[in-house]
């Protein structure tokens, strides 16, 4: 008799082999099926929260760990990347930001920094005398494209858009499998013709930024399982669920729906591994995580997060924010002053609309349960 892990591994094997018989004009080859993954799940690269030993934890588990590296230079990312594989020497997952650069705009930051000076004078302090782009696009980063060639990452993946022509040929020629969120079709061609192997679908339930290419178009805030099943039908590429995956009856769905594996970020949020604070950890266990909201407030672009102080700001204020990242430059100010001050509802506490099933225990003991209930269902 096999045990419930056992039986969950045997049934990925097998949905793999059943998708990889598929035409080749429908995508279903998958490449992650070459790493041997005995659980079909991708942990969330979130930055701020998945950290290398998140991320081996769950390599060693035999899902996919990721690491976050968007919000630092290519020297920390370098780091990290080492960080991860001197604990494991499974496959993981880079993840980086590819949003468009920000324009300044200093009449618009201007105007922000006073709608915000009430918040920095609740805490007796100012708001910042300017703000900048606090992180780099890929875009426009050789040095993180020259360290990544170096260290050849088995999977890189990105978020708010896609690198250039260039730079996929070089990953790709290293060896990189690559991985793009998108949130509708549209996004998802684009993808296919840059040469992207797999799409993330981030539906609107998820967590975190939604990773739409171009936040000023309109959202058709697709949801998981809607825009699961159109991708699997139409992109021509195999395709991760994510959003509101908590548990392994949410995992057996997206596989059901068609997808290769599902990406499950705020199931992993109050793993002992994670680096979210007390704070963000505690507010996932109160009546909070029942209401989650989609605001622009803490960092310029659209973003779901747990309801909290600068949350319901955000709602009520008619300013627009600046491009991000340099809204967020503004955020992270007030979140400092405020935790100064023993106030802990002005950070970025993201999570999706699934946060109230979340589960506290080690990141491979969590692993380990989806896999088990994967199997039962």
């Amino acid at each position: 008799m096999r045990s419930p892990a056992a039986r969950a591994v045997g049934l990925f094997c097998v949905s793999t082999l059943v998708r990889s018989a598929r035409p080749p004009h429908i995508g279903a080859m998958n490449p992650l099926a070459s790493f041997g993954l005995s659980v079909p799940i991708i942990q969330a690269p979130m930055a701020g929260v998945s950290s290398p030993d998140m991320a081996a934890a769950v390599s060693n588990a035999g899902a996919l760990g990721s690491i976050a590296v968007g919000a630092v230079d290519a020297s920390q990312a370098r780091a990290m990347i080492d960080a991860v594989a001197a604990r494991t020497n499974r496959p993981f997952n880079v993840n980086l930001f590819v949003h468009q650069p920000a324009i300044p705009r200093p009449d618009v930051e201007t105007r922000w920094l006073a709608a915000m000076a009430p918040l920095f004078s609740r805490f007796d302090a100012k708001p910042p005398p300017a703000l900048r782009a606090i992180y780099r696009s890929f875009a426009e980063d050789d040095a993180m494209l020259a360290m990544l060639v170096e260290a050849r990452p088995a999977v890189v993946s990105f978020h708010f858009g896609l690198p250039d022509d260039r730079q996929i040929t070089l990953l790709k020629s290293v060896g990189c499998i690559l991985l793009a969120s998108v949130t509708n079709a549209r996004e998802a061609r684009a993808a296919r013709e840059a040469g992207i192997d797999l799409l993330v679908a981030q539906g609107y339930e998820a967590g975190g930024h939604r990773g739409m290419f171009d936040p000023a178009l309109p959202d058709a805030q697709l949801g998981t399982m809607a825009l699961t099943r159109l991708l699997v039908e139409q992109s021509g590429l195999p395709v991760i669920a994510a959003g509101g995956i908590m548990d392994g009856r949410g995992v057996r769905a997206a596989l059901n729906l068609g997808a290769v594996a599902a990406q499950m970020g705020t199931a992993f949020i109050a793993c002992p591994e994670s680096d979210a604070d007390a704070a963000y950890r505690a507010v996932l266990f109160n009546e909070a995580a029942h209401d989650t909201v989609m605001t622009h407030a803490v960092s310029g672009r659209p973003a779901r997060c747990l309801r909290n102080a600068f949350v319901d700001w955000g709602e009520g204020v008619a300013t627009a924010p600046p491009d991000y990242p340099i809204a967020y430059d503004a955020g992270k100010a007030l979140h400092r002053a405020a935790r100064a001050h023993g106030e802990t509802g002005f950070g970025a506490q993201w999570a999706g609309q699934g946060a109230p099933l979340a589960r506290a225990m080690p990141a491979a003991e969590l692993v380990a349960r989806i896999a088990a209930e994967m199997a039962a269902t």
